[in-house]
């Protein structure tokens, strides 16, 4: 059962934020905006479960239908990404090695991802736009070298990704992955953000991505390498985390990548993420006009 869920949109123009029922949206920005412009504001503040307690007194003030989903942090200062984060995605590389002491880390921009039911968009340099559903984390209270036994207590908020990735395009130099990880509008993150209240959350949660209704990736929680307190025990050490953070644990194996030969998302595919507890994303897949 998914709990309550704040998510950021645009309407008529206008950029706002709050709270999502199957009813519509609570219009949240309208009666805090001056307070709080952005929920990355709402997060700092740590007021985000106390707004959503307050809206859920309220009727919606917007359908669902009026509204066009956001990445639920806008503008975050830091968007990072854990690769291989699960055996059976370790075990791909075939070369024989024990899964690393130390998560692989790479950066993504804001402008790579948009929000849910919007187009993914393959662009025209390449065929070989890929998914990978992952779950998020978004830091609530900064610091720097946060033990592992207080880790959680720095997480404000659970979302999704769909860490679009070109695949020929990770592989144009020696060692690095950015290029074909950041093209504008390959990724997803979304629909919405639900506060993070316990472990309990993301302790054993399943984890799994469709494409066109065809289970490709499914795997649990349990299961990572690197646990969640593990991942913000590792990047607070070499950077300061501050309150809007986001971080995308890693992916299962069955990209589309590892078929033979390879299954590429093309126009008019749908690709859902979904995790227990947290929600579902979904986006089609469109050429770049």
């Amino acid at each position: 059962m998914t709990s309550a869920k704040l998510a950021s949109f645009s309407v008529a123009g206008r950029h706002g934020y709050g709270l999502v029922s199957d009813h519509g949206i609570v219009d949240l920005s309208r009666r805090h905006g001056a307070t709080w412009p952005t929920l990355r504001e709402v997060i700092a503040d740590g007021a985000l479960t106390r707004l959503a307690e307050e809206a859920s007194a309220f009727a919606p003030d917007l359908s669902l239908a009026d509204i066009r989903f956001e990445i639920p942090v806008p503008a975050p200062e830091k968007i990072i990404c854990v690769g291989v984060n699960f055996p059976d995605r370790n075990a791909e590389y075939k070369d024989g090695q024990a899964a690393p002491s130390n998560p692989s880390l790479f950066i993504r921009f804001p402008r790579s991802f948009t929000g849910h039911g919007q187009p993914l968009i393959r662009p025209p340099e390449s065929p070989e736009l890929d998914y990978e559903g992952e779950i998020v984390i978004v830091i609530g209270k900064g610091g720097r070298r946060i033990p592992e036994a207080s880790a959680l207590d720095h997480i404000a908020a659970l979302s999704l990704c769909n860490e679009g990735t070109i695949r020929d395009w990770v592989r144009h130099a020696k060692f690095n992955v950015t290029q074909g990880k950041n093209f504008d509008r390959t990724g997803s993150i979304g629909p919405w953000l639900v506060p993070f209240t316990d472990e309990a959350q993301i302790a054993d949660i399943k984890l799994e991505t469709r494409v066109n209704g065809e289970v490709r990736q499914q795997d649990r929680t349990s299961r990572m390498i690197f646990s969640f307190r593990k991942i913000i025990n590792y990047v607070s050490t070499f950077t300061t985390l501050v309150a809007g953070d986001v971080i995308v644990t890693g992916t299962p194996t069955g990209a589309g990548a590892r078929f033979d030969p390879p299954i590429w998302l093309k126009p008019g595919d749908i690709v859902e993420v979904e995790a227990d507890g947290i929600g579902l994303l979904a986006n089609p897949i469109a050429d770049e006009a």
